[in-house]
């Protein structure tokens, strides 16, 4: 099988025949977005600063520091994904609001996303947690940075990747949910498994 490598700009064409467990790369810019973020573009209505049409962003509040011997230049120690769902109740609007195409988190995301993702053709990728030095080998320069009054966690960090992943598709552009279709098949596996046991165990009072 193919490896799939997405390359920024993302095109909807790139992204819409993806399925729900395929196993994507990432290759071009990604900027790190989170809580505060989020919320100061949906609710306080603030431009956000940087460009994310055709885009991607990272649910992660990295670790940087400055490269010595260069000014005003960073590099990446450490990045790993945050709990994605904080942001489900901002994400629909703001995917339709800045055309971004491909979304890295942790967990699963509710309807509101399952919903922005059909209408907006865009997909929405699980990182493995605890990789957060190994990922930050990807990240080959951080080439812009906004909104650093929020802090090294919340400040829009844009990096330049190369091969980042791997990227689990977890909600597809067909609004297909593997986390909700996992839950579906550990319920009834769980109903059977219960089943079972409840034969066994029942001559206890």
């Amino acid at each position: 099988m193919a490896k799939i490598i997405l390359h920024t700009p993302i095109k909807d064409e790139d992204i819409k025949n993806l399925k729900i467990g395929d196993i994507v790369y990432l290759t071009g810019h990604i900027t790190t977005c989170r809580d505060v973020a989020h919320r100061r573009l949906i609710e306080e209505k603030r431009e956000l600063p940087v460009d994310l049409k055709g885009g991607a962003i990272f649910h992660a509040g990295p670790i940087v520091r400055p490269i010595a011997g260069e000014k005003d230049r960073f590099e990446m120690v450490s990045i790993g994904p945050t709990t994605s769902m904080r942001m489900e109740k901002f994400e629909k609007a703001f995917i339709k609001e800045t055309g971004v195409k491909l979304i890295v988190g942790k967990g699963g995301m509710g309807e509101g996303t399952q919903e922005a993702c059909k209408e907006d053709t865009c997909i929405f990728c699980v990182f493995p947690a605890g990789c957060a030095v190994v990922s930050a080998v990807n990240f080959k320069q951080i080439i812009d940075r906004k909104w650093e009054d929020l802090g090294m966690p919340e400040t829009l960090w844009t990096s330049e990747v190369d091969t980042l992943g791997p990227l689990i598709v977890a909600i597809d552009t067909h609004g297909d949910n593997l986390f909700e279709e996992n839950k579906k098949k550990y319920r009834k596996t769980a109903e059977q498994v219960y089943a079972e046991i409840s034969k066994q165990v029942g001559f206890i009072k």
